[in-house]
């Protein structure tokens, strides 16, 4: 097998005619070729990879695991040849219905987040992958302006900064990116000196990506439906608004809820999700000063695209469309930015989060 293979997991609620989690073998065409299935509980929502690729977490988003409310943690071991998934063990979330989850970098803690709960969870992962118990849990507290989604904290993503140090989270519910020194003697979450950072009110922000350089963070935000640049002081882990910017076209009218954002490997571009619009918006990024540019918006091709990823060389994005079930491959053009559909598309009920994961 050589080893420039590259799978792709996606991770889906399996409410329905979800099945689990589908592995495809993606192509440099864009072709994706289905090459298993796991199961790993019900709804094996978002995705993340250990480090050393040898293993996968998923959350479990429900309010009730094991007869107690709140969600669960699964892990899998990754065949190193096949790509195949086996369960290892899974742990409760501390909290209902998670939503996100990450790996630190030295691949020793996951951590993740409960929506419904509005929480922080940290979980050990032992020498063969297993989860551990808890180390760490933090409690979000506050609400915002909006009385039916912002009533209480509902955390709903956390990203370890380059340097593995600081943990941002985003929190829909209280308008803020909550910041945390990473403790990794003994898996805490410490508030950082400026413990957060907020957006405007009523915006709701849902996922967070780094730019590659490390200076800049980019939140995308579900209720404004925007985009807010942020400076990052590496240092101090502290967040300084640069700019905010709509992801949407101008003039449309319709009922849009933005979801999910990645830059591009080369750092030139940011590309970001729109539930409704149903939309990849694309943005050029000025790498002197963070600001944004909007360079257009491609339709995903299905309806409610909730999760999307690139492929490591920056030349595909997968978008999951996940209430009309499917998976479509675009094609990347280097100098614009833009995307073209590659003719490819993958039949997968309720897809919620997209990984690529290129053997090695």
């Amino acid at each position: 097998m050589p080893n420039t293979e590259t799978l792709v997991y996606v991770g889906t609620y399996t409410r329905g005619k979800g099945e689990g989690i589908h592995i495809y073998r993606l192509d440099p065409t864009g072709a994706l070729e289905p090459a298993g299935k796991a199961t790993g509980g019900a709804n094996p929502s978002f995705l993340a990879f250990h480090p050393s690729q040898h293993y996968l977490y998923a959350v479990n988003s429900l309010k009730e695991f094991a007869g107690e409310p709140g969600g669960a943690v699964s892990a899998f071991s990754i065949d190193p040849r096949s790509g195949a998934l086996t369960v290892l063990n899974q742990q409760p979330s501390q909290g209902i219905e998670p939503c996100y989850l990450s790996v630190d970098a030295t691949g020793r803690y996951v951590l993740l987040v409960n929506y419904t709960s509005g929480s922080v969870c940290v979980l050990p992962i032992e020498h063969d992958g297993r989860l551990g118990a808890p180390t760490d849990h933090v409690q979000h507290h506050g609400a915002s302006v909006d009385p039916r989604r912002q009533e209480a904290a509902h955390a709903h993503s956390v990203v370890l900064d380059p340097a593995n140090r600081y943990a941002l989270v985003a929190d829909l519910g209280l308008d803020k990116i909550m910041v945390y020194q990473l403790n990794l003697a003994h898996g805490k979450l410490i508030p950082n000196e400026e413990p957060w950072a907020s957006v405007r009110a009523g915006s709701g922000p849902r996922h967070i990506a780094f730019h590659p350089n490390g200076r800049y963070v980019y939140v995308i935000n579900e209720l404004g439906n925007t985009v807010t640049a942020f400076a990052y002081d590496g240092g101090q882990g502290a967040l300084r608004e640069i700019e905010t910017v709509s992801a949407l076209p101008e003039g449309f009218q319709g009922v849009n809820y933005s979801a999910d954002v990645h830059i591009s490997p080369s750092g030139r571009f940011l590309y970001g999700s729109n539930r409704g619009h149903d939309s990849i918006v694309i943005m050029a990024i000025d790498e002197h000063s963070g600001k944004l540019t909007c360079v257009g918006h491609e339709p995903t091709q299905g309806r409610t695209p909730r999760n999307f990823a690139l492929d490591p060389t920056g030349t595909l994005l997968l978008a999951a469309n996940q209430d009309s079930g499917n998976v479509v491959t675009f094609r990347i053009d280097q100098e614009t930015g833009k995307l073209s559909p590659t003719g490819h598309v993958a039949q997968v009920p309720m897809p919620v989060c997209v990984k690529v994961l290129r053997l090695s």
